[in-house]
């Protein structure tokens, strides 16, 4: 019997103290991340810095899921989300959907003129602390907004306001991000819904987990874009021209309408696949 009865109540408090407890573990490291003044603008390279300012969130996030799920809810950690069956299935097509959302969205702009290479450079090094650095907060987050919050608000409301309401959650714990922008609050709610959909049909974290790393480390690390306004090292240099509300500007491909767009046509096939293979209620 969980200590808080409500499930909507314990995602509340849930939230303020994750909201709180973030702000302080991150305030050490956020001066020293730097975001280019202009698209086109040299991003200094600190995936050290990175790499320490996401560890100190992912596990914050982490233990505070792990503490209120055991000691407030008392349920066993793998409620979360972390059922093993199906989990190569689920975590490969959650890859998949970042390539093919990232990979057309970069096609688009760079056919449009609006997206270009300038140059390009393989660190080893850099290029695996980045994966690890998107991995971690990746499981973090999806631990926090899907699988606590969007869990526990379940239990007090149907799935489609359950899912609505986590994402607006997950938008706000974003409205500080540097470069943020109305059409990124847009595309950080649609995310939410996009990243929550598999989970309320399926209650399992893995499609979430695998589409959140995947999309991120394409459109930072690989692409070379700002991710929520954060930069850093990047495989390839680029340059965006044009009007931002295709680029992104410098929130990065998430606050561009290409985004939009593209996460609106994956919720809509998401949404209809599931909903023609669930069992009847």
């Amino acid at each position: 019997m969980p200590v808080i009865q409500q499930g909507w109540l314990r995602a509340v408090l849930f939230f303020a103290v994750y909201t709180g407890a973030t702000i302080v573990a991150a305030m050490a490291f956020t001066s020293g991340l730097t975001v280019p003044a202009a698209a086109d603008q040299h991003v200094p390279e600190k995936p050290a810095l990175v790499l320490m300012m996401v560890l100190a969130i992912t596990i914050t996030g982490i233990v505070i899921t792990l503490v209120f799920r055991r000691f407030i809810d008392r349920q066993p950690l793998q409620s979360l989300g972390f059922a093993t069956n199906h989990i190569g299935r689920e975590l490969a097509l959650g890859f998949l959907l970042s390539i093919v959302l990232i990979g057309g969205g970069v096609l688009i702009l760079y056919a449009n003129g609006n997206l270009r290479w300038t140059d390009g450079s393989f660190k080893g090094g850099d290029f695996f602390v980045l994966l690890v650095s998107m991995a971690l907060l990746a499981i973090s987050e999806e631990m926090v907004f899907r699988g606590y919050i969007l869990n526990n608000l379940m239990e007090s409301l149907d799935r489609r306001t359950a899912l609505a309401a986590s994402a607006a959650l997950f938008t706000i714990a974003h409205l500080f991000n540097p470069g943020i922008s109305a059409m990124a609050v847009v595309n950080l709610l649609l995310g939410g819904v996009l990243l929550g959909i598999n989970f309320i049909y399926t209650r399992q974290l893995w499609f979430a987990i695998a589409f959140h790393t995947g999309w991120n480390f394409l459109q930072g690390p690989v692409f070379g874009f700002p991710v929520s306004g954060l930069a850093d090292y990047s495989l390839l240099d680029q340059e965006r021209k044009g009007n931002p509300l295709l680029t992104g500007s410098q929130f990065g491909f998430e606050g561009s309408i290409i985004a939009t767009l593209l996460m609106l046509a994956a919720i809509i096939v998401l949404y209809f696949i599931y909903e023609n293979n669930r069992p009847n209620d």
